[in-house]
């Protein structure tokens, strides 16, 4: 099957094409290499894919033209964002990378005969600061990312809805693991310890907690959607973990497993952070079989190894904040 990944070159679209790819499938990746984080870690990672057998295109999904790339691509995976909660990113980036990008792409891919599902990837910011509640749960986003998510989110939706586009969104809650983002939690946390430099903590967020997800728990939930995309048709679904864990225990972890202790430098708080996030995966059970497997430890050990090996040991810790 020819399969669409936009983003393919991030973290989440990277190992969804690599895995997509090893399962014998035509993997088409589109990426724009947008510098909101070091463009090199990207570029590692499409290397890495690209050694699997997809097949990455440098395209824009607002300003280029995309008929040649999604001709008859029969599924579609639409990872393509302006991630996180940044204070420096303007309100603009968002509603370009998230909302206007997604406009382009369906309305490139809206008479694709062959289309089977076009899989949107939506957040667990949509929610709010408290995101444990089912997918029927009226949002309350606090951020631009998660007002633009939300936005792009009911758009797919409208195509389904209005136009017959089969269709669904997932809600994706915090992951992590080997290619996380340089400006998350534990990737910053195991920098900072490999440098013994402060780690910049966020004032009062020790106590937050999440529900963290390891990217394979992830990626199976997407292959899930893969085999049966007759049952998510129109649906939006939880994916993530429904065990949660405070930033103060997760941190302890990776003490225990680098064998060294974090030393913080206490920043202010940030505005539209999320305190509270447990994800409901009550539907994505009952319909898809849903279960996630790997705990948050197993994740982690794989998160340091892979930033020892492919990035600390190359000297790209330098590339990131």
């Amino acid at each position: 099957m020819k399969i669409l990944v936009t983003g393919a070159a991030g973290f989440i679209g990277s190992h969804l094409s690599e895995v997509l790819s090893e399962m014998g499938h035509n993997v088409i990746g589109i990426d724009n290499f947008n510098p909101y984080y070091s463009p090199e870690l990207k570029r590692l990672n499409a290397e890495e894919i690209a050694a699997k057998g997809v097949k990455i295109f440098e395209v824009d999904l607002v300003t280029d033209d995309l008929s040649d790339i999604v001709g008859d691509v029969e599924f579609i995976y639409h990872l393509a964002a302006q991630p996180g909660i940044s204070a420096t990113t303007p309100y603009e980036q968002y509603v370009r990378n998230n909302l206007n990008a997604t406009y382009n792409l369906l309305e490139a891919v809206k008479n694709l005969s062959g289309l089977k599902c076009f899989v949107n990837v939506a957040t667990s910011s949509i929610y709010g600061k408290f995101a444990c509640d089912a997918e029927d749960t009226a949002p309350k986003p606090t951020s631009y990312y998660g007002v633009t998510k939300l936005a792009a989110e009911q758009l797919v939706l409208v195509y389904h809805r209005e136009q017959g586009l089969p269709a669904c969104s997932l809600r994706i809650f915090s992951v992590l693991g080997p290619r996380e983002r340089p400006e998350k939690l534990y990737t910053k946390l195991i920098r900072s310890i490999l440098l013994d430099e402060p780690f910049p903590l966020f004032e009062e967020s020790l106590n937050h907690s999440r529900s963290y997800t390891a990217i394979s728990d992830v990626i199976a939930g997407f292959i899930l959607v893969f085999n049966h995309p007759e049952k998510v048709i129109g649906e939006i679904i939880n994916i993530g973990s429904d065990k949660e864990i405070t930033t103060r225990e997760g941190i302890a972890i990776v003490e225990k497993i680098m064998g060294k202790k974090a030393r913080f430098d206490i920043k202010p708080k940030r505005s539209g952070d999320q305190l509270h996030t447990k994800a409901d995966i009550n539907k994505a059970r009952r319909i898809l079989g849903y279960e996630p497997q790997t705990s948050l430890e197993e994740a982690l050990r794989a998160q340091v190894t892979w930033y020892k090996e492919k990035v600390f040991s190359q000297g790209l810790h330098k590339l990131t904040p």
